[in-house]
């Protein structure tokens, strides 16, 4: 889920946040328009599978193998699905697109039983990277939301070399640890209630027991106006029975609570983006409702010095993607020619 400084703006504008007049950097999109055609497709075809650095890692693959690569991440509690109708429309425009599952997803495993079962941000990354270069993508698009937004931001900071362009959902939600330790208002504090529960044994329990009905109540949650039905739920969460998923997830939340280690090969990575780097890669960054006040993109603005548009979503929810396909894939070509 989302940084918990955006969260807090989030809860003050309520989750059915009003809209916001746009700045001259932003493009706002008529939400009349932004759930035309979600839902055309169910599948994301036939899974490919390569060793990808710790990984075997799973993904799905859409349009032409000569085509500009884009490479699209999810996000938790989702997955590869939430690009099964943006995945046709990217490809259908001559683009070569890779949509993975993250550590911890799907038929993604790891190729040893020893290596950590780690959920913090530069390893997340890496595998991307790793993914990258062995399917010998040199450079690619990247877009994504949740842990996928974060990525792409990682990614384009710490190796803007491999960016083309960048989409993410949310903008600028880095990690850092430090400004994590600060204690927000009790009613942000309030919506935290699974990180928190995640930080007990009780809640790990409770994951491991329950994550398809838990994760079900963060979606309807994150996206109170986007009316999925169950078969398009179970579609996505069927991923979470990856038997290294629990770990995963309650590691990632715990790291970032500083409640428990990364390991000492990400410290280099982790100190850099510890200085709030900023992005120089072409970026377009789209805000929706779940980013309450901050949808408008003006918190984080600065830390994007290249060429950069913002576009804000009315009406749709933390899921961008899969809500509203046909302007997210929009802001994926419109990237590529800034």
């Amino acid at each position: 889920m989302i940084d918990r400084r955006r969260f807090t703006r989030m809860l003050a504008a309520g989750v059915a946040a009003t809209s916001l007049a746009a700045c001259s950097s932003n493009t706002p999109t008529d939400a009349s328009d932004l759930r035309a055609g979600s839902g055309e497709h169910t599948s994301l075809g036939p899974l490919k599978q390569i060793h990808a650095g710790v990984l075997s890692m799973a993904y799905a693959e859409f349009g032409p193998g000569t085509g500009q690569p884009v490479v699209l991440l999810h996000g938790w509690p989702y997955d590869p699905h939430s690009y099964v109708d943006v995945g046709p429309l990217l490809a259908a425009a001559g683009y070569r697109v890779i949509v993975p599952f993250l550590r911890g997803w799907g038929p993604t495993t790891f190729l040893s039983p020893q290596t950590v079962r780690n959920g913090q941000q530069s390893a997340v990354a890496l595998d991307v990277i790793a993914l990258m270069d062995a399917l010998r993508i040199d450079e690619a698009i990247v877009g994504g939301y949740d842990w996928g937004a974060r990525t792409a931001a990682i990614m384009a900071a710490l190796w803007p070399e491999r960016c083309t362009a960048i989409v993410p959902v949310s903008g600028y939600i880095i990690t850092n640890l430090a400004a994590n330790q600060q204690p927000l208002a009790p009613a942000a504090e309030l919506g935290w209630w699974y990180q928190y529960y995640f930080a007990t044994e009780r809640g790990v329990l409770g994951y491991r027991q329950h994550r398809h009905d838990f994760n079900k109540l963060i979606w309807k949650f994150a996206s109170p106006r986007w009316a999925f039905d169950d078969a398009t739920y179970d579609r996505s969460a069927a991923s979470f029975d990856n038997p290294d998923h629990v770990d995963i997830v309650i590691h990632n939340y715990r790291w970032r609570l500083s409640l428990a280690p990364g390991e000492p090969r990400y410290d280099e990575y982790e100190q850099k983006l510890a200085t709030g780097p900023a992005i120089a890669v072409p970026t377009i960054t789209i805000g929706s409702d779940f980013d309450g006040t901050a949808k408008d993109g003006m918190t984080y603005r600065a830390k994007f010095t290249g060429k950069h548009q913002h576009r804000v979503f009315d009406g749709i929810g933390h899921n961008v993607p899969q809500e509203a396909p046909h302007p997210f894939a929009q802001a994926i070509i419109d990237a590529d020619r800034l």
